[in-house]
């Protein structure tokens, strides 16, 4: 966005230089890039004039600019002398929109350009170079340059894009006053044209028709600055329509009204339907795309770009000048399609003020009439211009909630009325309207941004009372747990935080998320699951090579679209071999005792059981495990099913861990003081007779939960009976705490065998 320092002060009154308005701007929020002073033409006296050797209408002039040296240019001009003092523009000043450089004309170097009149905006005459008074100092600036800012505007700040809507913020930082313009809007005049709205994504169209006008240059204020922002004015109505642009942020368009056959109608164009723009360019439309139209077809791309057919040409005796709001996302989505982006479609894809239409309408009206004349014969709106109906509740506490300034509520209510809020009070709630032009200003949150700007971040407290947030607490938990991961070899990955919903079907049963808008379409959810994404990671790999891979990610997965719908997972994979080959030493392929091993470190010594029932999508039947404690599910493991590998072209055994929620796994003990008994451990064997399809871990959890003196069970041996039966026997031992008898060791025994038999619907083993 860029606009002059004299085109702020029609807003803003000031007397704060260029520079301070720079720092304001980008202190608050508007970042200027640039502050451009351009380079300002001279008066210029022609010491000598001789006939360009390669050309027979140029000249070869040597001119004193004041500077000591002569400096050489060539010009065309038929009415160049010698003595005459006219204007030179040096390499940097701004003619017409175009940068004076050096360069060579028919093999002759010009260093400036000598300039006319018309050139200047000082009149219109371009039959030659102007001819400035005898008494005129050398090197003096002939006309007033003016300082041009250049800003990077935000999405978020469409008001940016207009010179008054600076103006105001400026005001409101305390640079000055604001200049409330005096906007008026044009009477009512029945025509012979009316307007056809026949889309809901025009809310308002405006036009005025205006007869016998000699199209004639702008006005010498309206051509200066649109040179100066880089625009090369060509006549008054199509400058009013681009000063209107930066002036208002209101996009406009003129048409030649005796090209238009009958009314004008805004519609949807026809799928195939074919356009040709003011540049000669074709397309080819969609029925998403948004036309102005007459009974012949279509004039211009709404919101976007005008076209060949209806243009204003300098012979031009009668126009129609449009002004409307159009839906944002549609005159974007066709920019995109068709690759055109105008300082229009710009605006309109931000999200203008939807209510200026009529105001702008009547200010570019009288820019034209000025400068050609002419008469109004019909004016004419379609749809309806928008209410402002935004109401935010606002409490005054709120500010100091989220920035920890105490601002007095008479001091946000000045800051926000200097904004164009109004501000009503009731009890201890304020309603808040932004002005139209602030589309972007919706929650109480984006009133405190507001405030806050204004009020200036250097003037936040730099002493602050720290505290440790949660959600610190919570990085500094899961850095342990990443630092407890990588020590056992693993290597960290992250993956974006979207998933691909064929991928997360063939995973499990969870729904998917579903994204409205996915940037590529294989990521078109949410992820639910991290195991999807390493899972292509190991494709990927395994695809170049490197098949042996020991990942994990911890991640946030999404149950559902509103929030607080989400939690942390943990997901590690062991794929391929343990360890290259090597004659040192033989390798194997992992197995889910290996991932086992790492879900066993992140429990901290904590008991658990683990049960193979109700494996999930992803994991291959006989070959699955969940970590147990009680009937709580804190992690899961086990090898990828052959299917789900096959789908995704992974050859490599895949081992798989998942904690599906952080906040199951135990924490971390502090130590307790190791206490070694003075007693030897005792040993017993048992033997139990269960289902075939039992799990042995149950008949050991079951046999240690007995007796708080019972440290530990182990399997030794198991065999089918037949029938559906199995033995299963297994190791307990036993620490005293204090000398035990024979009768004490029977009674552990007994306990043993009466828990397992009651838990595991087992029995006792005679021989």
């Amino acid at each position: 966005m860029k606009w002059t320092y004299d085109w702020l002060k029609d807003y803003l009154k000031t007397d704060a230089d260029a520079s301070r308005v720079a720092d304001t701007l980008t202190r608050t929020g508007l970042e200027v890039e640039e502050l451009i002073e351009p380079v300002a033409p001279i008066a210029a006296k022609i010491i000598e004039c001789t006939a360009h050797e390669n050309s027979d209408h140029l000249h070869v002039l040597k001119v004193d600019d004041g500077s000591g040296n002569l400096r050489q240019v060539v010009c065309g001009a038929p009415n160049v002398r010698i003595g005459m003092i006219s204007a030179l523009a040096r390499p940097g000043c701004i003619i017409e929109g175009h940068e004076i450089q050096s360069g060579k004309l028919r093999g002759v170097l010009s260093d400036g350009m000598m300039c006319s009149g018309r050139e200047l905006g000082i009149n219109e005459d371009h039959s030659g170079i102007i001819e400035l008074p005898e008494d005129t100092i050398v090197g003096s600036p002939v006309i007033n340059t003016e300082i041009v800012f250049d800003a990077g505007i935000t999405p978020n700040r469409p008001d940016y894009l207009a010179v008054r809507g600076i103006a105001r913020d400026l005001a409101a930082c305390g640079l000055g006053e604001y200049i409330a313009p005096k906007d008026e809007i044009l009477p009512a005049i029945k025509g012979a044209r009316k307007v056809n709205i026949e889309t809901d994504k025009c809310l308002v169209y405006q036009f005025c028709e205006i007869h016998d006008i000699k199209v004639a240059p702008s006005s010498s204020t309206v051509k200066s600055r649109l040179a100066a922002i880089g625009i090369n004015p060509k006549n008054a109505p199509i400058d009013a329509t681009n000063y209107i642009c930066y002036d208002m942020a209101q996009p406009m368009h003129c048409f030649d009204a005796d090209e238009i056959k009958g009314d004008i109608t805004v519609r949807n164009a026809k799928n195939g339907e074919k356009f040709t723009d003011l540049f000669g360019s074709e397309h080819e439309l969609s029925d998403a795309d948004i036309v102005i139209a007459d009974e012949k077809g279509i004039l211009a791309l709404a919101g976007v770009v005008g076209g060949a057919r209806g243009m204003t040409t300098d012979s031009t005796k009668n126009i129609i000048l449009e002004s409307a709001y159009f839906n944002p996302v549609s005159v974007r989505k066709t920019s995109k399609r068709i690759g055109v982006s105008t300082d229009s479609s710009y605006r309109y894809e931000r999200g203008i003020d939807p209510t200026i239409s009529g105001v702008a309408l009547s200010k570019a009206a009288k820019i034209i009439m000025d400068a050609c004349g002419g008469k109004i014969v019909g004016t004419c709106i379609g749809g309806e211009i928008p209410k402002e109906t935004r109401a935010i509740k606002y409490s005054p506490d709120l500010f100091k909630k989220k920035t920890g300034i105490d601002m007095d509520e008479s001091r946000q209510r000045e800051i926000l009325e200097k904004l164009g809020f109004n501000v009503s009070e009731k009890k201890d709630v304020w309603s808040v309207v932004p002005t139209s032009a602030r589309v972007d200003v919706v929650l109480p949150e984006n009133i405190v941004s507001e405030l806050i700007r204004v009020y200036g971040y250097e003037n936040i407290s730099k002493v602050a009372e720290h505290k440790v947030s949660d959600a610190a607490k919570h990085t500094d938990y899961y850095m342990g747990i990443k630092k407890e991961l990588a020590t056992r070899g693993l290597n960290e990955a992250k993956s974006f935080g979207f998933g691909n919903s064929k991928i997360e079907s063939l995973l499990s049963d969870k729904p998917s998320v579903k994204i409205a808008n996915p940037i590529i379409s294989t990521m078109d959810t949410a992820r639910n699951n991290l195991l999807g994404s390493l899972l292509e990671f190991v494709a990927e790999n395994e695809k170049r090579g490197y098949p042996d891979l020991n990942i994990f990610e911890l991640g946030t997965v999404f149950d559902g679209d509103m929030p607080e719908q989400q939690h942390t997972q943990i997901c590690i994979i062991r794929s391929g071999n343990t360890s290259p080959k090597h004659w040192q030493g033989r390798n194997r392929i992992y197995d889910i005792y290996d991932v086992k091993a790492d879900l066993i470190a992140l429990m901290h010594g904590q008991e658990f059981s683990v049960s193979a029932e109700n494996s999930p999508r992803w994991a291959h039947t006989f070959r699955y495990g969940a970590i147990m404690q009680g009937n709580k599910k804190i992690a899961e493991f086990g090898e990828l099913h052959p299917s789900i590998a096959h789908t995704m072209k992974i050859k490599t055994p895949v081992m798989v861990a998942i904690i599906e929620d952080v906040e199951n796994l135990p924490k971390a003990k502090k130590s307790k003081e190791l206490v070694i008994s003075d007693f030897q451990p005792i040993t017993r064997d048992f033997a139990f007779i269960v289902d075939s399809d039992f799990p042995a871990e149950k008949l050991t959890s079951s046999a240690v939960s007995a007796d708080s003196r019972i440290k530990g069970a182990v399997v030794f041996d198991s065999f089918d009976m037949g029938d559906g039966k199995k033995s299963v026997a297994f190791t307990i031992t036993i620490i005293p705490t204090e000398n035990m008898s024979d009768e004490d060791l029977l009674k552990i025994q007994n306990a043993v065998i009466e828990n397992v038999e009651k838990k595991c619907n087992a029995k006792i083993r005679d021989k």
